[in-house]
C-alpha cells in the first residue's frame, strides 16, 4: 500500500509539473487568445491550449443506426487526461465525458476558456483526480463522417446513435461502466439528457450547458433548416457528389450560422464600426467556408431532427445543474420552456444566467468562470 501510494503522488507531481510546462508553452505561443481562427486551430474555430492529451480509436464493427442504415465499421476518435481510477469493487469512480457542440470536435473543449479554467491543479475537473474523455461524436472531428468517402450516402445518424456509440465506448474500449460526470455543450447539452434517460444509472450527475429538453422546432430549426436547404439547391452540390465545395450554398449556411451564435453585446464590442462589422463577416466566411465540408454540415445539422427528450425526463433521477444564458438566441429564456421541463426531473435545478458582460450568447457554454462555482456545487452535491 505505501509503494502504491508513493507510486500515486510521483505521478501526480509529474502531471503537475507537466501541466505547468504546457501552460507557460501555451502562453509563450499565443494559445491564450479568445479570438476564433487562433493559429494552430481550425479556422472559425476556438483556440486550444496545450494538456498531456492521449489520442484513441475505438471501432465498432457493422454499427447499426436507427434509421437502420450500417457501416461495416463505426471509427470514434476521443481524447483523454488523467488517470482511470477504481475504487474497492473494482467500478471506475472518477471518470468525466465531456460532450461538445454540433460541428466541434474533441480539442473543442480544449479552449484555453474552459480547459484552463477547469483541469488545472485544485480546480474542479483537475486531472490529476479525473479522468477526462473528451470524444468526437459520430460526424465530426476524426470520427467517421460523410467526408470520409460516403459523401451523402452516409447514414442519417441522430443523437440516439451518438450516445449509444459513445456507451459502447467506453464500456468496451475504456473499460470505464461508470461516469462521476457527464458535461455537454449544445448539442452535447442535448446528448446529456439523451444520456440520462437511455443509462440512468451510468452516471453520478448531469450538467447541460445551453439547450433545451424537447423537440427542435420553432426558429430554431428553421434555422436548421434553412442552412442545410441552402447547400442542397445550390446546384454545385450535385447531390453531394461535388468535387469542390458547393460554396454558394455553404457561405449562405455559415452565415445562418453566426448570427445563430451570436450576441449582441459582444458583436457590438467587436465591431463598433460599420468597416469593422462587414471585415469580420469577410474574415468568418474564409475561416470557416476553408474548413466546412458541405456533406458534413447538412448531417450534423440534421442529428437533431428527431431530438425530443421531454416525454421520459422523469427517468433521469440523478442530480442535474442545467444551465441556460439569457443572451442566447438559439434557447431565448421567452419561450419559457425550461422552467417546465426542469420540473419533470426529480433531483434537477435550472439556472438562467442573466447578460452581463461575461456572457457570450450560446457560447457561454463554454466560458467556465462564468458557471464554474455551479459546477463545484452539483460535484458536492453528488459526491458517494
Amino acid at each position: 500500500m505505501e509503494a502504491s501510494f508513493i507510486h500515486r503522488s510521483y505521478t501526480h507531481r509529474m502531471i503537475r509539473l507537466v501541466l505547468f510546462v504546457s501552460m507557460l508553452l501555451a502562453a509563450a505561443s499565443g494559445f491564450g487568445q479568445t479570438m476564433s481562427g487562433a493559429p494552430g486551430t481550425k479556422p472559425g474555430a476556438p483556440p486550444t491550449s496545450r494538456w498531456p492529451t492521449q489520442d484513441g480509436v475505438f471501432r465498432i464493427p457493422d454499427f447499426r443506426f436507427g434509421s437502420q442504415q450500417f457501416l461495416p465499421e463505426l471509427r470514434l476518435h476521443y481524447l483523454t487526461l488523467g488517470t482511470l481510477h477504481r475504487n474497492a469493487a473494482g467500478h471506475a469512480d472518477n471518470a468525466v465525458l465531456l460532450l461538445h457542440g454540433t460541428g466541434g470536435s474533441a480539442t473543442s473543449l480544449l479552449n484555453p476558456i474552459f480547459s484552463d479554467v477547469l483541469f488545472g491543479p485544485g480546480q474542479p475537473l483537475d486531472i490529476t483526480r479525473y479522468f477526462i474523455i473528451l470524444p468526437d461524436d459520430i460526424g465530426h472531428g476524426s470520427s467517421s463522417k460523410p467526408s470520409d468517402g460516403l459523401h451523402a450516402r452516409f447514414p442519417a445518424y441522430d443523437y440516439d446513435d451518438m450516445v449509444r456509440s459513445q456507451h459502447e465506448m467506453l464500456e468496451e474500449g475504456l473499460k470505464v461502466d461508470h461516469l462521476r460526470l457527464i458535461l455537454g455543450t449544445s448539442m452535447g447539452c442535448m446528448e446529456s439528457f439523451v444520456w440520462g434517460e437511455t443509462y440512468p444509472s451510468y452516471m453520478d450527475a448531469l450538467m447541460p450547458l445551453a439547450c433545451l429538453p424537447v423537440e427542435i422546432a420553432g426558429r430554431n430549426r428553421m434555422m436548421r433548416y434553412m442552412a442545410i436547404q441552402a447547400v442542397k439547391q445550390d446546384p454545385a452540390w450535385m447531390g453531394g457528389e461535388y468535387t469542390s465545395e458547393p460554396i454558394e450554398g455553404l457561405r449562405t449556411a455559415n452565415e445562418m450560422l453566426l448570427i445563430m451564435g451570436s450576441a449582441p453585446l459582444v458583436m457590438q464590442k467587436a465591431a463598433p464600426t460599420r468597416a469593422a462589422a462587414e471585415q469580420y463577416v469577410v474574415n468568418y466566411l474564409a475561416r470557416a467556408d476553408a474548413a466546412t465540408d458541405a456533406n458534413d454540415l447538412i448531417f450534423y445539422m440534421n442529428a437533431s431532427r428527431n431530438y425530443d427528450p421531454s416525454r421520459f425526463l422523469g427517468r433521469i433521477t440523478v442530480p442535474v445543474m442545467w444551465i441556460n444564458s439569457a443572451d442566447d438566441f438559439i434557447n431565448p429564456p421567452e419561450l419559457g420552456i425550461a422552467e417546465k421541463m426542469v420540473q419533470q426531473m426529480p433531483h434537477a435545478r435550472f439556472v438562467l444566467l442573466p447578460l452581463t458582460d461575461q456572457t457570450r450568447g450560446h457560447g457561454t457554454h463554454t466560458q467556465a468562470a462564468v458557471w464554474k462555482d455551479y459546477l463545484v456545487e452539483l460535484l458536492n452535491q453528488s459526491r458517494r
